[in-house]
């Protein structure tokens, strides 16, 4: 085993390295979740903007949660190894701007202090949808949500990113330093617009000043990021170390394609991402909506299939030539609810993400994307279904994609065994279908009822939900996926 990678000297000449001196690095950027997704796509994007640009944007990031990311890039002084892998082989870039790994459980004190630090001028999060907090139902703060509910009671120790964000705006207000922008970079759509109303629900609850100033100081710029990023594997790290010649257990792998759209309105500044590729507009919504509807609700359209139809990975769906057809069939469908969007081909789109979909290269679980199914489908596939069915439209591979996910719901596979849903709603859908009979008919029912999920645009549509139920039934008798 070599040593590990932990500075930029002696790495294998098939790597990429930094291209821009990080001694000169400041900490500018608080980055909360330093996930996959992060390594893959905001680090590089920043990382190119400081080769193309130069300036001093370093980054910190801090784990809500667990450790380990944090402590291996702590180990190698914020390095770690980007592999792009696509059909042609697999390149290495060691990623050069994180400064620093904070954990927030460990030291919660010591990441408010970063929070207040005037030297941060951007927290950005990649937290995923369920950290939010947010009732589906009513778009405010889920009260019942256990971060919401122990950040609310306790206010300045917090332990959730509103609660976080919230409290580190305090401290700057109450301080005389100028606030930080708030940076979503998660999946959601208008996820600004959703963060902004999130923090001042809370606000609004703790001090209804400290809302008053947030509302009219703090900028929650949109973003559209779209970049597939599997989970890392020891293949990742064998790879990564036999192109860097150094061992990395923070290594992470994505495919060639990367896609930022972000709404230009900072409060203190911001790196030079358009250097980077990124596109800096006024509004990020056409952008968000297309990949949201045609990317991300064809993949779960793919995901719920595959796995219960037995797939491992979404490239090996993709060689099923129906379900192919399927998935493109399904992008056009989405394309029809969208109105245009600026410089993009929605039926070129539509084709380069086939092509995605089936890079070889690309080792996607469909277990990976199947999970936090009710946080995802209302504006994957639940939205542009009620829209579509307003236009006159059948809606029918939104019906297939929401009987395959209510077939995944069941947890159990065609030969009994079971297996774990991974969504934040798992125990009420058992409780809701515990005692049903194992019907299209009666599982649609009981799931149609589950609380703030489903809009009464579909509930109501008679034709609609008996299209969901006799697709599941067919799902239900043969998870092979039998053709529709």
């Amino acid at each position: 085993m070599s040593e590990r990678l932990q500075t930029l000297s002696g790495l294998a000449p098939t790597a990429k390295l930094p291209a821009y001196d990080r001694n000169q690095l400041k900490s500018g950027i608080l980055h909360l979740g330093p996930g996959a997704f992060f390594r893959a796509h905001f680090a590089p994007f920043t990382d190119a903007s400081l080769a193309a640009e130069g300036g001093d944007w370093g980054i910190e990031v801090a784990s809500l949660r667990t450790a380990d990311v944090a402590d291996h890039l702590n180990e190698q002084n914020g390095l770690y190894t980007m592999l792009i892998r696509d059909t042609s082989g697999t390149t290495a870039q060691v990623i050069g701007p994180i400064r620093r790994a904070h954990v927030a459980t460990r030291d919660p004190a010591g990441l408010l202090d970063r929070l207040e630090d005037p030297a941060i001028r951007i927290v950005s999060l990649t937290v995923t949808e369920k950290a939010y907090g947010m009732d589906t139902a009513t778009g405010g703060l889920d009260l019942n949500h256990a971060d919401v509910a122990a950040d609310l009671a306790n206010r300045h120790a917090p332990r959730g990113v509103i609660g976080y964000l919230v409290e580190g705006l305090s401290r700057r207000r109450e301080k005389g330093i100028a606030p930080f922008t708030p940076l979503s970079c998660d999946n959601l759509p208008s996820n600004g617009a959703v963060l902004k109303r999130l923090v001042l629900d809370f606000a609004e609850r703790v001090d209804p000043s400290l809302r008053q100033w947030i509302e009219a100081n703090v900028p929650f710029p949109s973003t559209m990021v779209d970049r597939i990023t599997p989970a890392s594997t020891e293949a990742t790290y064998q790879d990564a170390e036999r192109l860097t010649g150094r061992q990395d257990l923070a290594a992470i792998e994505t495919e060639p394609f990367t896609q930022w759209v972000i709404e230009d309105h900072f409060a203190n500044g911001r790196p030079a991402w358009d250097k980077a590729g990124a596109l800096m507009v006024t509004d990020v919504s056409a952008y968000e909506k297309m990949k949201l509807r045609m990317l991300n609700g064809a993949h779960s359209l793919l995901a719920y299939l595959g796995y219960i139809g037995g797939y491992e990975f979404i490239r090996d769906v993709m060689d099923d030539a129906a379900l192919a057809a399927l998935a493109y069939r399904h992008m056009h469908a989405a394309a029809r609810t969208l109105d245009p969007v600026p410089g993009i081909d929605l039926d070129d789109y539509a084709s380069e993400l086939i092509a995605r979909f089936a890079n070889k290269a690309i080792a996607h679980r469909t277990y990976q994307i199947a999970m936090d199914g009710t946080q995802k489908l209302p504006q994957r596939l639940l939205e542009p279904a009620s829209e579509a069915l307003a236009h006159g439209d059948r809606a029918e591979t939104y019906a297939i994609a929401v009987a395959a996910w209510m077939r995944y719901a069941i947890g159990e596979h065609g030969n009994g065994e079971r297996y774990e849903l991974r969504d934040p709603r798992a125990g009420e859908i058992a409780a809701l279908i515990a005692d049903v009979p194992r019907t299209g008919l009666a599982i649609s029912a009981a799931l149609f009822t589950l609380p703030g999920l489903f809009p009464a645009a579909l509930t109501g549509h008679r034709a609609w939900t008996q299209d969901v139920a006799d697709k599941l039934e067919i799902l239900i008798q043969d998870d092979r996926l039998p053709l529709f």
